[in-house]
């Protein structure tokens, strides 16, 4: 677990050379990139979610593809399509931006609710199906998707299937005066994105995540994510809560942050520490909750402090 913490601790230096002051919202993207899960990035524009992203596909070596979700945007437009060749007289499959290694879909909460589903098969299943016939997508696979908070003028609502693909939700949050500052002496010039190079090696990066599949989580904590689980669907305040997937997200995330401190054990600390980003934007809360100014990390925090620890 060493050799992990050491490639993570690299590869968040690289990050952080780009992207000033968000060592918390880096180690979320890391743990989803070892989990081999997919992450939503929710904040105003012009937070740097999209600069973000690129530098995390260029310190990795990784192809990497940008989707600009707008309403009109049709599935075909991401997955791809068959095309009829006349020479060959035959249909040939035109792959779309989705057939890469890290996927940017960038305001995913722009496109009308059809477009949105035709993530569903690629982010459950690693693949797409495009006239009957499916391809796999390539590996590693990863989406990280960003959106603008649900009030703004022009959103659609992710529906409740999507948001459970994803493994972490994290907004960016704004910079201080002193990192913005930092920010305006960085970009002055000329961009640090253009100075970025690969850190490791795609099948370093194949083999970090079996090693953290193999970390140890003993019973009592799974226990305890099980129990932290069902709290958020007793809770009088919840519609639906988190689903099994997300007792399996919070699991892997955990082992994750583990490999990351270096350790092949999870502590309790992981799964507390983990519990908001994995479970709040699963919840589905009353309507009447959200008139009173409740949000669901609210409630994930109160479940956190109710239910025991038991070891």
């Amino acid at each position: 677990m060493k050799r992990i913490q050491e490639v993570a601790h690299k590869l968040q230096q690289n990050i952080e050379t780009v992207i000033v002051g968000k060592s918390q919202v880096v180690e979320l993207i890391l743990i989803s990139l070892l989990c081999q899960g997919h992450m939503l990035l929710e904040d105003v524009p012009g937070m740097g979610k999209t600069m973000l992203v690129r530098t995390l596909a260029r310190s990795l070596g990784c192809s990497f593809k940008r989707i600009q979700f707008t309403p009109d945007l049709l599935p075909s437009d991401i997955l791809g399509i068959s095309v009829f060749n006349q020479k060959t007289h035959e249909f040939e499959f035109r792959p779309g931006p989705i057939m890469a290694q890290i996927v940017l879909a960038d305001e995913i909460n722009r496109t009308s609710p059809r477009t949105q589903a035709s993530l569903l098969e690629c982010m459950e299943e690693d693949q797409v199906t495009v006239d009957g016939i499916t391809y796999q997508l390539p590996r590693p696979f990863m989406i990280l998707a960003t959106q603008n908070p649900v009030e703004y003028e022009g959103t659609f609502p992710l529906p409740e299937a999507q948001m459970d693909r994803f493994l972490i939700k994290a907004q960016l949050g704004y910079p201080s005066y002193n990192e913005e500052m930092e920010i305006l002496d960085r970009l002055e010039k000329r961009h640090p994105i253009l100075e970025i190079q690969q850190v490791f090696e795609l099948n370093d990066l194949m083999s970090m995540q079996e090693e953290v599949a193999e970390v140890h989580i003993d019973d009592s904590l799974k226990d305890y994510i099980v129990k932290l689980v069902q709290a958020t669907r007793n809770h009088p305040d919840v519609a639906l809560g988190a689903s099994p997937r997300g007792s399996l997200a919070l699991m892997k995330a955990s082992k994750a942050r583990a490999g990351l401190a270096g350790r092949d054990y999870v502590m309790p600390d992981e799964i507390k520490a983990l519990a908001v980003p994995t479970l709040a934007h699963r919840l589905i809360l009353k309507p009447e909750v959200h008139l009173k100014g409740r949000k669901a990390e609210d409630i994930v925090g109160e479940v956190l402090s109710q239910v025991p620890l038991t070891l």
